[in-house]
């Protein structure tokens, strides 16, 4: 077990066993604590008791059956794992997405990332006992998951992207009701700021606690809020632009010293930033298709299947057999809610992954736990695990 120090009087420490039934390690994590007094001087992170099997879930399926169990790598923000799932595939495939389909996606994953980030923070209020927050924040979630289930028919496992683009078009009236969801959200995140950024006893709860400077975030393989809150700009959409994020306009907030305050302070300019991104994308929402209908991929609507002999030649073959790609092996990244998230897919030539490997944003920071934690009060376990926002489908997959 790591440990900071000899410990001062020459005392045995305590062990003290924090999780995975403490409501503050969010259900799968277990963290043994060595104390001495209230110090922390040791731990050691047990990620484990989900056991998920992801991986080989997704070997023993065909491609597109696995959209859906991407869905629960995050619950949280399961639209943005079907798209880096889907845009893999899509790459091992050679598929062009149409341009709407890809505009169409930049506003429901950008969606989606204010949703996690809601998420995020409202319940890293809730632990200091910032009830009221934690309310708000989950009303202004419910504003967009209600956006979510107008689109995909689902509130969270949402199962809305293909190969090639997405399960239907946006549907009529859909802009506007957007815009009136982004405006409540607007005036929530108002609410909350004016709330807590004065609010003493929550910033004394989270400034110069666990931090991680930009070097040594870099080392330890951060990314995403976690990073940029050490003032490193890393952000995969500027830094490998994919879809449409090279046409519109936005900012990357960075913090200052890496610690819980400044990544509660990044997510929250991150929602402004989605919520200006989505009004850029919808405003240049370009007419056309919604999906490439290329034959082996694309799965036909049921009229075809029911209306035309290759439509359900096509349907069977895809359902039954699954999609065919060239033998060979890609990786390819988005910018989730957490962080870079990635999947890397090696095919045989056959209608399944030969093999499925999900990079998941939060492994890094939760084996980071001990080396942000140890020197600190018990009592700053909670803010500082809440800042890595651990998600526990991707991690414990």
């Amino acid at each position: 077990m790591k440990r900071l120090k000899p410990l001062e009087f020459g005392a045995e420490p305590m062990l003290i066993e924090i999780g995975p039934s403490h409501p503050a390690t969010h259900g799968i994590n277990r963290l043994s604590t060595l104390i001495d007094g209230e110090v922390v001087v040791g731990m050691d992170v047990e990620m484990g008791f989900l056991h998920r099997g992801f991986e080989k879930e997704s070997e023993n399926s065909t491609y597109v059956q696995v959209v859906p169990y991407t869905d629960r790598l995050n619950y949280v923000s399961p639209l943005l794992n079907n798209l880096a799932y889907s845009m893999t595939v899509e790459k091992l495939f050679g598929l062009e997405v149409p341009r709407r389909a890809q505009y169409a996606r930049v506003i429901m994953g950008e969606v989606t990332r204010v949703c996690d980030h809601l998420t995020c923070n409202g319940a890293m209020a809730m632990e200091f006992g910032a009830m009221t927050v934690f309310l708000w924040f989950i009303k202004a979630r419910e504003y967009l998951w209600e956006l979510l289930d107008e689109v995909t028919g689902a509130r969270l496992t949402v199962n809305w992207t293909r190969f090639g683009g997405n399960a239907n078009d946006l549907p009529d009236g859909f802009l506007t009701m957007l815009e009136e969801r982004l405006k409540k959200v607007e005036d929530v995140l108002t609410e909350g700021e004016k709330m807590l950024f004065k609010n003493k006893i929550f910033i004394d709860r989270l400034k110069g606690i666990g931090i991680i400077p930009r070097e040594r975030a870099i080392e330890l393989g951060f990314t995403g809020p976690m990073l940029r809150a050490t003032g490193e700009p890393y952000d995969v959409r500027r830094a490998e632009p994919y879809l449409v994020y090279d046409e519109l306009d936005f900012e990357i907030p960075v913090g200052e010293t890496g610690d819980c305050w400044d990544r509660f302070l990044v997510r929250n300019e991150e929602m402004r930033q989605s919520i200006h991104i989505v009004r850029q994308a919808a405003d240049k929402l370009p007419p056309g298709d919604y999906i490439n209908r290329q034959r082996n991929a694309w799965i036909p609507d049921k009229s075809e299947v029911y209306g035309s002999i290759e439509g359900l030649i096509d349907h069977f073959k895809i359902i039954m057999e699954g999609s065919t790609p060239p033998p060979g092996e890609v990786y390819h990244a988005i910018e989730g809610g957490n962080g870079e998230l990635g999947f890397y897919l090696v095919s045989d030539g056959t209608g399944k992954p030969y093999k499925c490997r999900l990079r998941p944003p939060c492994l890094n920071y939760v084996a980071a736990l001990p080396e942000m934690t140890i020197g600190h009060y018990v009592g700053d376990i909670v803010p500082i695990f809440g800042s890595i926002n651990m998600i526990a489908g991707e991690l414990e997959r």
